[in-house]
């Protein structure tokens, strides 16, 4: 794990780690869930594009990056954990540029401080039908938050050295579109981190620890 009193050596750091090739699907199989639907629905014609932004900053000598909870509604993704993100628009001259701009709408991050520093795997989303694409990004000081009460129920800072404790996994049975999935999540402030989140969340913490093979460079 990175220094924590060093948030420019983290940033450094994981801007290397994103260069190397990433584990992507075996980082997302520790959190997935046993679905049927993930087996047997997959990509088609109908399939959209979506990215979501994994943002880090510094605050009180931590480093944090903020989750956003999904307030109730009729859909798949209804009171659940996610990164603040969304569907790919035509103005949008790319992904990054999505995962930038749902972000600002969601969260109410001002972008001007923001610098990218990589992406993870794309994923897809059987339930959703959706590809989706992390983004990272960091930016130097704490954000303020403006969350759009539309889509947004409340918002979690979640510190690197929080979602890292092996001791916050679990699994339980969560009902999908009357599927009942077993599925591993990370408990953090009250909440089960579940799904593409967590396979997310797994494959970061893998680029984040992986060993550096030229330290030198």
């Amino acid at each position: 794990m990175p220094t924590l009193g060093s948030f420019s050596s983290f940033v450094n750091q994981l801007t290397k780690n994103l260069k190397y090739p990433l584990p992507g699907e075996s980082a997302h199989r520790i959190m997935q869930a046993s679905s049927k639907l993930r087996l047997t629905f997959k990509p088609n014609t109908r399939t959209r594009k979506s990215a979501v932004l994994i943002l880090f900053y510094p605050h009180k000598g931590e480093i944090y990056f903020p989750l956003i909870l999904r307030p109730a509604y009729d859909g798949v993704h209804s009171g659940q954990v996610a990164f603040p993100g969304g569907r790919y628009e035509p103005s949008d001259e790319d992904l990054i540029r999505t995962a930038l701009r749902e972000a600002q709408e969601e969260i109410g991050l001002r972008l001007n401080d923001v610098k990218i520093i990589g992406i993870l795997t794309e994923l897809f989303i059987p339930a959703s039908n959706f590809y989706v694409l992390p983004v990272i990004a960091h930016m130097p000081y704490r954000p303020d938050f403006y969350p759009d009460p539309r889509e947004v129920e409340d918002i979690f800072e979640i510190k690197i050295e929080e979602i890292s404790d092996i001791n916050i996994i679990g699994s339980s049975d969560i009902q999908i579109r009357g599927e009942q999935v077993h599925a591993p999540h990370y408990m953090v402030q009250g909440y089960k981190i579940w799904g593409a989140t967590a396979m997310m969340i797994s494959e970061l913490l893998t680029v984040i620890n992986t060993p550096d093979p030229d330290p030198k460079s």
